[in-house]
Formats: structure tokens, C-alpha cells, sequence
């Protein structure tokens, strides 16, 4: 009872202070209601199979188009000029308002989500609650349709800096008092009972010192709903999160970390991601715990 109680606590206490999670979040009757919204753009994150199917006028996209992927590094931040360049092409211009939606990896589509509010974006991108497939339950109509192709006008980006950090920042903060560092990945990885890798590289097993686990999965439900506001609470109180901490979120590649860094930011936490993540902390041989 008395867990329950500071849980709606914390959670009173978030919302008072922001509630950001209607800023971030667009349904799918708002969606249909304003499909044909000039202006309006729809990123459909998945597949190319996904695609073959999807929401009138949405636009394929994938996390790695829109960021640097090469042997060195498997997904990180594009300089400006060429990250402005590939959002342009996909008809993001000035005026552009923008709905993104997940086809098939949630986490796919909050990298997206991450990307365009670090270009300075976020005040007019929203993701779709539910994505392609609670769209697909309601009955509403898919296609096959490639929209036209449309190169928008697009002033160059105002780059946040104060949102993506390195390994440095996170060991010079590591145990500070009020900044907490977030493993996204799933328990197994977490505990070192499984290592990660990518690019034929095989991470060290374990997490970086202190970090707690959200998995990135807490995000959702079952049907791929993003989960009540209590129930995202609980999941980062049980990693031991308090109201007010600022989070270092951090996954295999940052990647999946984003959507722990959303559903953080759903509850107006301060978050930001160690984008290199787990790769670039193990390719550095730092320590890590198990």
C-alpha cells in the first residue's frame, strides 16, 4: 500500500511539474482525422515488406537513413548539413508538422523521434500510439501508393547540444547525486548472461557501473500501445529511479535506449543519450559490472 502510494506520489509530482506526454503522443483518430493537412508529414518506420502496406501518404524511412552508419560506428548523429539534406528529401521543410510510426521495432521509430527533436524539430514531431498495427485494428485503410516525391524548403537546423553525451560525461557524472544511468537493453544483456555485438564485434558482458535497467520494452504493451503513465512510472521506480533524477540513457548502439528516453520523457524527466552506447563503452575496455 505505501509503495503504491509514493508511486501515485511521484507521479502526481511529475505531471505538476510538466506533462508532457500529450505533446509527445498523436492518436490514431487525430491521424485520420488530418491525413490530407498540408504540411503534414508521415514517416512510416519499418521494413521494406512493412511498406508495402501503409498509411496513405507516409513516406519509408529507417532509423540508418538517417544517421551514420559505417564499421566504425554502427548509429549515431549526422553533421548538420548532411542530416538536413536527408530530412528535406523526405518533404520536411519549415512548416512541416510531422507523425512518425512504428511498423515493426518500436525502438526504430523513436531513434526517428530522437533524431528530429535534436535537429531542433521536437516541438512539431509526434509519435503514433500504437503505430501500424493499432491503425491495422481499427480497420483503417492502408496502401500501396508511393507518395510523390517532394523536396522541401528547410532553413538549417538548430542542433541541440545538450542532449546527446559521451563516455566522458557519463564516468564524470557516474554516482553524482541525482543523475541516474539507464541500461535500456533487456535483462539478459543487462546481467552479462548474454554479450551484445554488431559489425562482427562482441561486447564485454555486463553494464557500465551503477547503471539500473529500463528495459527498452517498457515502453509498450502487448498490442504495441505506449503503456499508462502509472505503469511507466513503476518501471523506472522499480530500477530505483526517483522524481527529478536526470537520466544517461544507453543501449547496445542507441538504438533501443531511445525508447527508454522517450517513455522518460513522457513523464517530463530530464534525459539524454550516451548515443556510442554499450559499443563505444566496450570498445573503449572500460569497466562494467555484472
Amino acid at each position: 500500500m505505501l509503495r503504491t502510494f509514493i508511486t501515485v506520489l511521484a507521479l502526481v509530482t511529475l505531471t505538476a511539474a510538466a506533462a508532457p506526454r500529450e505533446d509527445l503522443l498523436v492518436s490514431t483518430a487525430w491521424l485520420a482525422e488530418n491525413l490530407a493537412e498540408p504540411g503534414l508529414v508521415v514517416l512510416h518506420v519499418g521494413s521494406k515488406e512493412s511498406y508495402a502496406e501503409h498509411i496513405p501518404g507516409a513516406r519509408f524511412v529507417t532509423s540508418a537513413d538517417i544517421a551514420v552508419t559505417n564499421d566504425e560506428r554502427s548509429l549515431e548523429m549526422l553533421p548538420e548539413p548532411e542530416l538536413r539534406l536527408r530530412l528535406v528529401g523526405l518533404g520536411i521543410g519549415d512548416r512541416s508538422r510531422i507523425v512518425v510510426y512504428y511498423a515493426d521495432a518500436v525502438p526504430a521509430a523513436t531513434r526517428v523521434i530522437f533524431t528530429l527533436d535534436t535537429a531542433g524539430l521536437g516541438d512539431r514531431t509526434k509519435l503514433l500510439d500504437g503505430g501500424k498495427a493499432a491503425w491495422v485494428r481499427e480497420g483503417r485503410a492502408l496502401t500501396a501508393e508511393v507518395p510523390t516525391a517532394h523536396i522541401a524548403q528547410l532553413a538549417p537546423l538548430k542542433m541541440k547540444t545538450d542532449v546527446i553525451v559521451d563516455a566522458d560525461y557519463v564516468r564524470a557524472n557516474s554516482g553524482k547525486p541525482g543523475v541516474t544511468i539507464i541500461d535500456a537493453r533487456v535483462p539478459e544483456f543487462y546481467s552479462g548472461a548474454k554479450p551484445g555485438g554488431f559489425n562482427n564485434k562482441t561486447h564485454k558482458l555486463g553494464h557500465i557501473p551503477g547503471a539500473r535497467n529500463v528495459p527498452n520494452t517498457a515502453l509498450t504493451d502487448e498490442k504495441m500501445n505506449v503503456q499508462s503513465a502509472a505503469s511507466i512510472m513503476a518501471a523506472f521506480e522499480k530500477a530505483g529511479v526517483k522524481p527529478g533524477d536526470k537520466l544517461i540513457v544507453y543501449c547496445h548502439i542507441g538504438q533501443q535506449a531511445t525508447a527508454t528516453l522517450f517513455a522518460a520523457r513522457t513523464l517530463g524527466y530530464d534525459a539524454v543519450l550516451y548515443d556510442g552506447s554499450f559499443e563505444d563503452w566496450s570498445a573503449r575496455d572500460l569497466p562494467v559490472e555484472k
